[in-house]
C-alpha cells in the first residue's frame, strides 16, 4: 500500500511539474524563439538549401493574365469625346522564371543572377486565341509624334507620311502582336533615316525568353532580413530616371521572395522593373491559402499619390514640377520616351477624374488591387496578384493632324455620302426644276415655230 501511494503521489507531483514547465515555456516563448532562430539561419541563398532551390526555380505555377480595353467609339474620340471601352480577356500565359547565370560573390554574402522569364499561352484558361483582334491606341504613332513635336520640319514630313498611309490615333492588332511585337510601318520608314531604330513594337516585346536585367542579391548570410534584397540592378545601386535621390533608390527584393519571420508591423519594400521604381506594401489581414497561414500585404494609396498628398513622390514628376494626379505614374523616361502611364486596373486608387475620363472604368478592390500573401515564418509567397494597367497619354499636337484607320474611314465615308445626299436634295430639286424648265421652254419655242410655218399654207 505504501508503494502504491508513493507512485500515485509521484505521478501527481510529476504532472504538476510538467504543467508548470509547460506554462513557463509558453510564457517565456523559448520554443518559438528557437524555431525562429533556426529558420533565420537556415533560410539563406546557399547551394543545397531548400530556400535556394525555391529561389532559383520557383516550384509554384505562375500565371500571367492580360486584359485589353477595346475602344468602341474611335470616331467620337477624334471629335473630342471621352473614350468608351470594353474590357476583353483574360489571355493567360504560364510563366517560367528560373534564375540563371548564378554567381556567388564576396564569400557567399551576395549572389548575381538573371531572371529569365518565358511565357507559354494557355488556351484553356483564356477567353480566346492570341489571334483575336483588339482596337486600341497606336502607341508607335503617338510615341513618334511626341518625340518630334518640337521639330516642325520633321514633324510635317511625318504627318504627310501618316496621311498617305492612313496611320492614325488607333490601330487594330491581334493579341499576340500587341503583346509580343509586330513590325510597324511608320517605324520602318523612320528606320531608313535612323538605322539604330527598332521597327518592331510590342507591350512586352523582347520580354519573352529574356530577362529584365542583371541582379545582385544579398544572400541573407550576414543578416536574415537581407535575404534576397537587391544590391544592384544592371550594375547600378540607384536609378537615374527620376528627379530626386529618394525616388531613384532601389529598395527591397524583386518581389519574388521575402525574408523569413515577417511581422505584421513591418514595411516590406520591393523593386519593380516594370514600374521603374521601388515601392512598399503594408500588412492588411490574416489569410489562409490551402491550409497555410499567411499575412496579406498590399500597397497603400499613398505609394502612388501625387506630391500634394505624399511629398516624397515629388521626384516622380518628370520633367520636374510636371506632376500627374494620384494613382498614375509617367514611366516614359524609362520606356524610350513612349508616352506610357502606369496605374492599377480601372484606375483603382487613382483620382476620380481618370475614372470618369474613360467610359467603362469600374474600379473594385477585390479585382484590381495588387496584393501578396506571405507565410510569416518562412517568408515564402503563398499567393500573389500583381495588377497593372498600361495607359497612353494622348494630347493634341498642332503639328500633326490625326488620321483615322481604314475601316473607320470607310464607315465614315458611307455616313458622309448619306449625309450629302440628304443635305443636297433641295439643290438637286432646284437643278431638276431648271432642267425641266429649259426642256419646257425648248418645246414651247419649237411648237410656236411649227405653227408659224403652217399658217401660210392654210391661207392660200
Amino acid at each position: 500500500m505504501l508503494l502504491k501511494s508513493c507512485c500515485i503521489y509521484s505521478v501527481g507531483v510529476f504532472s504538476i511539474l510538467i504543467l508548470i514547465s509547460g506554462i513557463a515555456l509558453v510564457l517565456s516563448g523559448v520554443f518559438p524563439r528557437l524555431l525562429k532562430s533556426v529558420v533565420e539561419k537556415e533560410i539563406v541563398l546557399k547551394n543545397g538549401t531548400e530556400a535556394f532551390e525555391a529561389w532559383e526555380n520557383p516550384p509554384a505555377p505562375i500565371y500571367m493574365q492580360f486584359y485589353f480595353f477595346n475602344v468602341t467609339n474611335p470616331l467620337e474620340v477624334l471629335d473630342g469625346d471621352r473614350p468608351a471601352v470594353i474590357e476583353i480577356g483574360p489571355y493567360t500565359y504560364r510563366e517560367y522564371r528560373p534564375m540563371e547565370q548564378v554567381d556567388f560573390q564576396e564569400n557567399g554574402t551576395k549572389v548575381g543572377a538573371v531572371n529569365i522569364k518565358t511565357y507559354i499561352f494557355q488556351r484553356n484558361m483564356s477567353r480566346g486565341p492570341e489571334s483575336e483582334l483588339i482596337r486600341t491606341i497606336n502607341i508607335p504613332a503617338m510615341t513618334v509624334m511626341e518625340q518630334f513635336k518640337d521639330q516642325p520640319f520633321t514633324a510635317n514630313l511625318i504627318s504627310a507620311y501618316m496621311k498617305s498611309t492612313g496611320d492614325g490615333l488607333f490601330t487594330t492588332r491581334t493579341v499576340g502582336e500587341l503583346l509580343w511585337g509586330y513590325e510597324d510601318g511608320l517605324l520602318t520608314a523612320l528606320k531608313k533615316f535612323k538605322p539604330d531604330l527598332d521597327d518592331v513594337f510590342g507591350l512586352f516585346y523582347k520580354s519573352n525568353a529574356s530577362s529584365d536585367g542583371e541582379y545582385v542579391f544579398f544572400t541573407g548570410q550576414q543578416n536574415y532580413e537581407d535575404f534576397a534584397r537587391v544590391d544592384t540592378w544592371n550594375g547600378d545601386s540607384v536609378m537615374s530616371w527620376w528627379t530626386s535621390d529618394e525616388c531613384n533608390m532601389i529598395n527591397g527584393t524583386n518581389g519574388a521572395s521575402f525574408h523569413p519571420v515577417v511581422t505584421k508591423n513591418e514595411t516590406l519594400y520591393m523593386f519593380s522593373s516594370d514600374l521603374c521604381r521601388s515601392l512598399y506594401v503594408l500588412y492588411e489581414e490574416e489569410v489562409t491559402v490551402k491550409g497555410i497561414p499567411g499575412y496579406r500585404f498590399s500597397p497603400p494609396s499613398k505609394v502612388f499619390a501625387n506630391k500634394t498628398v505624399n511629398p516624397a513622390n515629388a521626384g516622380f514628376c518628370v520633367p520636374a514640377e510636371n506632376c500627374l494626379g494620384s494613382g498614375v505614374l509617367n514611366v516614359s523616361p524609362c520606356k524610350q520616351g513612349a508616352p506610357i502611364v502606369m496605374s492599377s486596373p480601372h484606375f483603382y486608387q487613382a483620382d476620380e477624374k481618370y475614372v470618369q475620363g474613360v467610359f467603362g472604368m469600374r474600379p473594385q478592390k477585390e479585382q484590381h488591387q495588387t496584393m501578396i500573401d506571405i507565410n510569416p515564418l518562412t517568408g515564402i509567397i503563398v499567393q500573389a496578384a500583381k495588377r497593372l494597367q498600361v495607359n497612353v497619354n494622348v494630347e493634341k499636337i498642332p503639328v500633326f493632324s490625326v488620321v483615322i484607320d481604314d475601316s473607320s474611314a470607310r464607315k465614315l465615308q458611307k455616313i458622309l455620302v448619306q449625309r450629302n445626299v440628304v443635305v443636297n436634295i433641295p439643290f438637286m430639286l432646284i437643278g431638276l426644276g431648271i432642267i425641266l424648265g429649259g426642256v419646257f421652254m425648248f418645246l414651247m419655242c419649237r411648237q410656236k415655230s411649227t405653227v408659224a410655218e403652217r399658217q401660210p399654207l392654210l391661207s392660200s
